[in-house]
């Protein structure tokens, strides 16, 4: 069984801290560190300022929500892979992400394992 590389450049955004606090100590315990921002803003200047390859983020957040987040990534970054992660998503929300280029689409709660392997999945993509 080969080891996969560690991955550094996933960007975790959410406005509910002890949420992606608790994720990002799982992920790094899989090999994966990952940045935090608590709103889009945040994450936003992160994008612009840091080498971020992955993006999870959530749909239903103060201020901008996470289909205009999206929207911007794709905009700035197009070549960011973005994976949604919300609790209160419908299939139409879903349709719309779809149509502006996100990875995955996944609902809450997502086992820790499940979303590691849609990490994954998308930065090989984003090596292709």
């Amino acid at each position: 069984m080969t080891q996969q590389m560690p991955l550094k450049n996933v960007l975790l955004v959410d406005d509910e801290r002890a949420f992606i606090d608790t994720m990002a100590e799982r992920l790094v315990q899989r090999g994966i560190s990952a940045s935090l921002a608590y709103c889009s803003e945040d994450a936003l200047d992160r994008l612009d300022a840091e080498g971020i390859d992955i993006v999870v983020l959530d749909l239903k957040m103060p201020g901008m929500d996470g289909m205009a987040l999206l929207s911007a990534i794709k905009q700035r970054h197009p070549n960011i892979e973005v994976i949604m992660l919300t609790g209160h998503g419908s299939s139409k929300e879903e349709a719309t992400a779809r149509d502006l280029g996100v990875f995955a689409y996944l609902t809450k709660p997502q086992p820790i394992d499940a979303l590691t392997q849609v990490i994954r999945q998308a930065d090989e993509k984003r090596q292709q």
